[in-house]
């Protein structure tokens, strides 16, 4: 028994004491980190990789940054080249928007009153369908902006019936939620969670963070002036699902609401038509104890460690008895130019009827008449310039710009955006706000710069070339490069070339290949060659005053 109890301890002691895998292991590693490749390869960025540089726009803002930022991601992705290997990246470059698009897209905005409507002869909220809309605006853009500015521009929003309106409820003041809160206020009375948000076809009040979190926030209206109205009504647009207790979720108005919603005074409204699960529109609740009052509405969430509701709000309107009909909601540009209001001439605002008409379904733009990232601008306008007069017959380099809504999720909003549109080949195209460049990097002194050096590996054809462009100058040498389709390397032979005459084959052959290249363009040429023995060997020229000459 004690030889065994030996043995174990012996066996014990060589495991602890040596371990050849580990060593074997340690050995690979040390290997492996010593093999550097040369080499060169062709790379174009893809969506991941814009996404792990942090561009998270798929482009580069300028040549700059991608020659400060390509270094280390080329470090990253090929760990084991070495001094002279060479990549050529392709990547995408923003150049920004055309000319005069961000004059129109981020010019302020006017929303035509009922008031302005009004003043125009009209007794609707809107103008009539036979109305000239664009020969009514400027004034009420005179009446209405103090001390306009030379060249400044306006959009001005407006409501067009599409038919003759009757007499009805119609909308005194009307929120569509789609990718904005429309002005409404968020408060906080109770957590720290963002319960409301704006998407982009609603708001949405959700505390549901991975569970069901103890929240209670409000969304608050803008004050509502509806002096000198009557016999209003309410009406609000929702959903809600997974509530357990509805009455947690209120909506509420005041009119001694400054600014805190726990000082304020709050009526309840309980609808006949509460919230279910389907999207849809309460009856025209009786709003008239606020006649001629001035009034703020607020949607108070409450939820609990067991009951978090989700609630969507599409729209809410306030109406009042008047002409009522379908609607377009349309736009237009101004500018001021001489004293006057004058229609901008070169641009299209697209009305919710445009919208609309590239389809209304889940995942088309008229569903909520914006674009997204899922429903690029881009893939729509083009077509909808296609099919609709007067745009449809565009000659030949013909432009428009086109502004348009674009629901953005890093900022849970919708923006105004647009585009330049051109008639090329008999057929709307727009303005591409990138373009895909390239650019080489080298690997040099142990890091890769940028470096617009050109591989180029001579072909059968191009020792033909120099064989015939040097038949006179160097009779031998040309035979034996055209004959053997390489150059002789051996030193004193007849049918030598030496770096100085490579030099000057290389100019006859890249002033062929690449006439235009600019100066200080670089090239590494690889070649076959005859010593003894067949082998290749590299060169390396820059263009210099005009001519090639040896790096």
């Amino acid at each position: 028994m004690k030889k065994i109890i030996y043995l174990f301890v012996i066996i014990g002691a060589v495991i602890v004491g040596c371990n050849p895998i580990e060593d074997i292991n340690n050995e690979i590693d040390a290997n492996t980190k010593r093999i550097i490749v040369v080499d060169s390869d062709n790379y174009t960025l893809t969506a991941d990789d814009y996404s792990a540089l942090g561009l998270n726009f798929g482009s580069f803002s300028s040549l700059d940054d991608a020659k400060s930022m390509l270094p280390d991601f080329l470090s990253d992705t090929y760990p084991t080249w070495g001094e002279g290997s060479s990549v050529l990246v392709g990547f995408n470059l923003y150049i920004g928007s055309a000319e005069g698009v961000s004059d129109y897209s981020g010019a302020e905005q006017y929303n035509l009153t009922n008031a302005d409507y009004a003043s125009t002869g009209s007794d609707a909220f809107g103008f009539y369908p036979n109305v000239d809309a664009t020969s009514k605006i400027p004034d009420v853009l005179a009446a209405q902006i103090v001390s306009p500015t030379e060249g400044q521009i306006v959009l001005a929003t407006y409501s067009q019936y599409t038919e003759i309106p009757v007499v009805g409820l119609a909308d005194l003041v009307k929120y569509d939620f789609a990718g904005s809160f429309e002005g409404w206020t968020v408060q906080e009375e109770f957590g720290g969670d963002a319960v409301w948000t704006s998407l982009s076809g609603y708001v949405q009040g959700n505390s549901y963070f991975g569970g069901q979190v103890a929240n209670t926030e409000w969304l608050v209206s803008p004050s509502i002036d509806l002096s000198g109205e009557s016999n209003l009504k309410f009406q609000i647009t929702q959903e809600l699902d997974y509530a357990g207790d509805p009455s947690l979720l209120k909506i509420l108005v005041s009119t001694d609401y400054s600014g805190d919603v726990l000082t304020a005074t709050w009526d309840e409204i309980t609808l006949a038509n509460p919230a279910t699960g389907d999207m849809a529109s309460s009856e025209d609740y009786d709003f008239s104890a606020y006649d001629g009052q001035t009034i703020n509405v607020a949607y108070k969430y409450e939820s609990s460690d067991t009951d978090a509701a989700r609630w969507r709000i599409q729209s809410t309107a306030i109406k009042t008895l008047g002409a009522t009909g379908a609607t377009d909601s349309k736009g237009e540009y101004f500018v001021y130019s001489g004293g006057s209001w004058k229609a901008s001439n070169g641009v299209y605002y697209l009305s919710s009827a445009d919208y609309d008409s590239m389809g209304t379904a889940s995942g088309q733009p008229g569903r909520y008449n914006n674009f997204s990232s899922s429903m690029p601008a881009d893939n729509y306008i083009p077509t909808f310039l296609d099919l609709t007069s007067p745009f449809s017959f565009g000659q030949e380099d013909a432009e428009i710009i086109v502004i348009y809504k674009y629901y953005s999720s890093s900022c849970s909003c919708t923006q105004t955006r647009g585009n330049l549109y051109t008639v090329v080949d008999g057929a709307w195209n727009a303005h591409q706000s990138t373009i895909a460049t390239s650019l080489q990097f080298g690997f040099i002194d142990g890091q890769w710069v940028p470096d617009n050096t050109i591989q180029y590996s001579l072909t059968v054809d191009d020792y033909v070339t120099i064989g015939a462009a040097f038949a006179d100058i160097y009779p031998q040498p040309a035979a034996s490069a055209s004959n053997y389709k390489n150059f002789d390397r051996r030193s004193g032979n007849a049918a030598e070339w030496t770096d100085a005459m490579l030099v000057e084959a290389f100019n006859v052959l890249l002033d062929g290949l690449d006439p235009s290249a600019a100066e200080g363009q670089k090239y590494v040429v690889t070649f076959a060659i005859y010593n003894g023995a067949a082998g290749i060997e590299q060169l390396g020229v820059i263009k210099e005053g005009g001519v090639w000459v040896q790096q």
